[in-house]
């Protein structure tokens, strides 16, 4: 007889094969989807729920289908209009934003977009913006300043790209820009992270009043893989990295670096992104509301309080 979590992981295969052959072909196959979907829901429902460990989180910060940050825009977002370009080299096709309505909210969007198929995740380089990409976000801050729109950020990159181009072209430095911008915003910020956050790419769009992360989304200075192989000089060891970092969002819950961890769906939000989606529209419009009532100079000294915060420690004998 096959075990209920052998037959879930067959049916979730099946519909996930359908559902690439309908976006492919253009087909309707609703009438084998929906009874499929019925029959997954039953089956995730009926498994006890399990905490993952550390570094099965991260595995599921990156799996196959997790929804990207256009994913959530297009579910919970209406009247979208990218800008493009930085006004000084070009445009990052790894970091885009512009105006939108948040679930009815106005508001100007900020987005690691990781890509969707093997194609666009090249062509954004899986969310790694270079410095144009943090000039081009540092655009769209001035704009929301000027025209009162509060900023929502979806964090999701392993980090800044690396590459050599990206160095001549002034990384950190644009990198420490988009960090000073977003901290003298005079409107309400709003960051959630919605797979990985690594290091100083994450922070750059991550400066907010609120700062949310995903139930298994990650936020980290490396990632576990880099971490290791600085220490162990082996990256293999990054389960145990993982452990060591303490990343996940109930230990950045309980640090205090984030207010709070948006559930996910059972097994991730791969499994359902309009239930991710939905979690994730009322956690950020909830909070817009609550910062809506707080003056310019409030928000801004709040948020740089914020940060100051964090990191304290205590020295003993």
């Amino acid at each position: 007889m096959t075990a209920p979590i052998d037959t879930l992981k067959e049916l979730e295969a099946r519909v996930r094969d359908l559902e690439v052959t309908a976006q492919k072909t253009g087909q309707n196959l609703d009438a084998a989807l929906t009874p499929l979907r019925a029959e997954v829901d039953r089956l995730r429902a009926a498994q006890p729920r399990v905490t993952p460990t550390r570094w099965e989180r991260v595995q599921l910060a990156r799996a196959q289908g997790r929804p990207t940050a256009l994913d959530y825009v297009d579910r919970l977002c209406t009247e979208f209009t990218e800008l493009h370009g930085d006004r000084r080299y070009g445009d990052d096709p790894a970091l885009i934003g512009g105006p939108a309505r948040w679930q009815g909210v106005p508001v100007m969007l900020l987005l690691q977009q990781k890509g969707r198929d093997t194609k666009s995740k090249i062509k954004r380089r899986f969310g790694s913006a270079n410095p144009e990409g943090y000039r081009k976000a540092v655009r769209l801050m001035d704009l929301a300043d000027k025209f009162g729109l509060p900023v929502v950020a979806l964090v999701d990159t392993q980090g800044a790209y690396p590459g050599l181009e990206a160095e001549e072209r002034g990384q950190g430095w644009a990198i420490a820009e988009s960090i000073r911008r977003m901290l003298n915003l005079r409107v309400p910020v709003v960051n959630v992270v919605i797979g990985e956050g690594g290091s100083g790419g994450a922070l750059a769009i991550g400066v907010g009043n609120r700062v949310l992360i995903q139930e298994n989304a990650w936020y980290s200075v490396i990632s576990p893989e880099g971490a290791a192989s600085i220490i162990w000089k082996d990256a293999s060891k990054a389960p145990l990295a993982a452990e060591a970092l303490r990343l996940t969002a109930p230990d950045l819950l309980k640090l205090g670096i984030v207010e709070e961890v948006i559930p996910e769906p059972a097994g991730g939000a791969h499994q359902n992104a309009d239930e991710a989606a939905r979690a994730v529209g009322e956690a950020v419009t909830r909070h817009l509301r609550e910062l809506a009532a707080q003056d310019a100079a409030t928000l801004k000294t709040d948020r740089a309080a914020r940060f100051r915060r964090l990191g304290a420690y205590t020295e003993t004998p």
